[in-house]
């Protein structure tokens, strides 16, 4: 099969079509051949050296794919061979067939294309996870969400609107800010041009937030806790600032905040196994009715995914990357 493997630590150049055998489903596992991949932030970690795949999984990049079970234990999770899922993984998936748990599978949506349906999984799986069971998102509750016009905070958008939650985001551009409030955002922040906190703070009349989702830690850590309110709850799952912030300890203290965060790739399959429950009860009905649906912002063939990543490098995105196989 042809895959695109990473041939050293570096820029978008390293990337190469190469031809790799098929892989293997192992136990419980399904064998998807792959229309369409999403492109991921951890993608790029992993092409520049700093997010090694965990051990076990395969060391091409790819973390979401979209296809056709061709062959493994479908019966696992309730499919069939021939089925059209989405699949999270913890890599493989630049490539023309990947393996997949097959609990880490859902159908695709019906009314959405193979490319929406690969840009669903990564990012579906981590907002659910973070913002609804580690932030605890409870009806009537407002969300910050920083990076709003990724792939990931584009998807929190879209999410936490769809369940009538108030919603403000941050971006860094004019055209971004514009982006975000057409998905629904209450109100998007300009971070070169506009102090979040300040902002956060006139636009809820002092009060806060309820939860932060944040892609950035280092500098942001301290101005986070004082954007939320009381009983607050900031959830961190990437470090684009850096790892280390200052924290205030007494503010945690005497305004019961909860300072927490997750990475999903090394999670068991048990983990993600519920998550894709959650999803398929409670999201997919959603995706299916139309009331949310998957934010793209360009397509790219296999062979042409140092494009796509320099696109991601440069910035330039709002929603998401997808590859499609076979080009």
């Amino acid at each position: 099969m042809q895959a695109i493997e990473i041939t050293a630590p570096g820029g978008p150049e390293v990337l190469r079509l190469t031809d790799r055998p098929t892989p293997v489903p192992g136990s419980g596992e399904v064998l998807i051949e792959v229309e369409a991949a999403g492109v991921n932030r951890p993608d790029v970690f992993q092409r520049q050296g700093s997010y090694p795949p965990p051990a076990g999984a395969s060391d091409l990049p790819g973390l979401e794919v979209a296809g056709r079970i061709v062959g493994g234990e479908p019966e696992a999770a309730g499919f069939r061979l021939g089925d059209a899922v989405c699949a999270l993984v913890a890599g493989g998936g630049y490539a023309q067939f990947c393996a997949a748990p097959a609990a880490q599978c859902l159908p695709v949506p019906a009314g959405l294309s193979m490319v929406e349906a690969a840009a669903l999984p990564e990012t579906y799986f981590t907002v659910w996870s973070n913002v609804f069971d580690r932030g605890a998102l409870a009806p009537g509750e407002t969300l910050l969400v920083h990076g709003g016009a990724s792939g990931i905070g584009t998807t929190a958008i879209a999410l936490a609107r769809a369940f009538g939650h108030t919603v403000y985001a941050t971006a860094g551009s004019a055209e971004r800010v514009r982006a975000v409030e057409a998905l629904g955002c209450a109100r998007g922040i300009d971070y070169h041009a506009q102090d979040f906190v300040a902002e956060i703070k006139a636009l809820t009349n002092g009060r806060g937030v309820d939860v932060i989702l944040d892609m950035v830690a280092g500098g942001y850590l301290e101005r986070n806790i004082e954007a939320l309110a009381d009983d607050g709850r900031l959830v961190m799952i990437a470090l684009l600032g850096g790892a280390r912030g200052t924290l205030n300890c007494g503010q945690v203290m005497r305004r019961r905040l909860t300072v927490t965060g997750s990475t999903l790739r090394a999670r068991p399959v048990e983990f993600k196994a519920r998550i894709a429950r959650a999803l398929r009860e409670r999201v997919w009905p959603l995706l299916e009715s139309g009331a949310v649906r998957p934010s793209i912002h360009a397509t790219f063939p296999l062979s042409e995914a140092a494009r796509a990543h320099a696109m991601m490098d440069a910035g330039e995105q709002i929603g998401k990357i997808v590859l499609t196989a076979g080009g």
